[in-house]
C-alpha cells in the first residue's frame, strides 16, 4: 500500500514585508473576528478595520522603518520551516513543510491550493505559537477550516498541534538563550541582573470567557525559571496593548518603571511566547522600552536573542510533527 502523502504547515502571524504592506496588513489584522469582536461588529467590520489601518499606518510605518523597513518574520519562518524539514527527513520523516500566515502572505488560501495540487493527503498543522490563544491559533484555525470549506478541500486529512507550552525542549531552548545573555553580562555584575520575562498581552474579556494563554504563559514562565535555576530575580509583564479594553498586567512598561524605582541596574528581556523577531520585539522592546529604561537609569538593558532555528527548538518541532504523525497513522 502506497504510503500516505503528509505535509507539515507552520501557523504563523506574519508582518508587512514593505513599508507598503503596512496599510494592508492592518486591515487583514483588524478584519479578524476574533480581533475585532464587538457587538454586531459583522454589520461594519471592514469599513472600521480600514479606518484603524488607515489611521494606525502613518505611526506602524515609522516602526517598521526603524527595523529596517519591514518585518523579517516571513524570512525567519522560511528559515524555520527548512531547519525542520531538514531535520525531519534526517529522522527519515520526509515530507515538505509550508508556511501559512494569518495576515500577510504567503496567506493560507495560498497553501491550501499549493497542497491540493501536489497531491498531499494528511497535513500536520503546527501553530509557532507555544501557547494556545483563541486569538492565534484558534484564528488561524477557524481561517484554515472556512477556506477548506469553500475550496472543497476536505480530503485534506488534518492534525492540529493546539500547543506545546511546557515541552522540554522548548524550555531547555528558552533556557539556553538566557544563559547565552547572562554571559554577555560582565562576571562581576551576573548578580545584578532581573530576568524580565515579557509576552504579547491579550484582553481580560478573553481571560473571562475562559482562553487558556495565561495560564499557559504562567506555566512556561514557571518551567523556564524551575529548569534555568538562575538564582536570579524574574517577573511577568505583558506588552502591545491596543485599545481601551482592560489587559492583563503589568505591562512591560510598568515593569520597567517598577524596577527603575527599585534601583535595579541590569535587565535582561526575555520574549518566552515569539519564536522569531517580530514589531513586538525589534521594536517594542530593543528600542522603546530599552530607550525608557535608559531614561529611567537602568544602565543594562539588552534581551535574548530569539529561538529561530536553535537545535534545541527545531528538535522540539520535529518531534511536535513525528508524535502527531504516528498518532494518526
Amino acid at each position: 500500500m502506497a504510503a500516505t502523502r503528509r505535509a507539515v504547515v507552520l501557523f504563523q502571524l506574519g508582518g508587512p514585508d514593505t513599508l507598503d504592506a503596512v496599510e494592508p496588513f492592518l486591515y487583514n489584522l483588524f478584519c479578524d473576528p476574533d480581533i475585532i469582536d464587538l457587538p454586531f461588529a459583522s454589520l461594519f467590520r471592514e469599513p472600521l478595520a480600514r479606518f484603524i489601518a488607515r489611521k494606525r499606518a502613518p505611526i506602524a510605518s515609522k516602526l517598521y522603518a526603524s527595523i529596517g523597513g519591514g518585518s523579517p518574520i516571513r524570512r525567519q519562518t522560511q528559515m524555520q520551516a527548512d531547519a525542520l524539514r531538514e531535520m525531519l527527513g534526517a529522522k527519515g520523516h520526509a515530507m515538505p513543510v509550508e508556511i501559512a500566515m494569518r495576515y500577510w502572505h504567503p496567506r493560507a488560501e495560498e497553501v491550501i491550493t499549493k497542497l491540493l495540487a501536489s497531491g498531499i493527503e494528511e497535513v500536520v498543522l503546527l501553530p509557532l505559537y507555544p501557547q494556545y490563544s483563541k486569538a492565534t491559533t484558534g484564528s488561524s484555525m477557524r481561517e484554515w477550516n472556512e477556506l477548506v470549506a469553500r475550496l472543497h478541500a476536505e480530503k485534506l486529512r488534518t492534525t492540529l498541534i493546539e500547543s506545546y507550552y511546557e515541552h522540554p525542549l522548548y524550555i531547555r531552548a528558552l533556557v539556553e538563550r538566557i544563559r547565552e545573555a547572562l554571559e554577555c553580562v560582565p562576571a562581576g555584575d551576573r548578580e545584578k541582573v532581573h530576568l524580565l520575562f515579557s509576552v504579547h498581552g491579550t484582553p481580560m474579556k478573553l481571560v473571562r470567557n475562559g482562553d487558556p494563554y495565561s495560564q499557559h504563559i504562567r506555566r512556561s514562565y514557571e518551567r523556564v525559571v524551575e529548569e534555568g535555576n538562575f538564582g536570579l530575580p524574574h517577573h511577568l509583564c505583558f506588552q502591545s496593548k491596543v485599545g481601551p479594553q482592560q489587559w492583563l498586567k503589568p505591562s512591560l512598561v510598568d515593569a520597567v518603571e517598577r524596577l527603575a524605582e527599585e534601583k535595579v541596574s541590569h535587565v535582561i528581556v526575555i520574549p518566552i511566547a515569539f519564536v522569531t523577531d517580530h514589531i513586538e520585539t525589534l521594536s517594542e522592546i530593543s528600542i522603546e522600552a530599552k530607550d525608557e529604561a535608559t531614561k529611567l537609569g537602568i544602565g543594562y538593558f539588552a534581551m535574548t536573542a530569539p529561538l529561530l532555528t536553535g537545535d534545541l527548538f527545531i528538535g522540539c518541532l520535529c518531534d511536535l510533527v513525528m508524535n502527531a504523525s504516528k498518532a494518526s497513522e
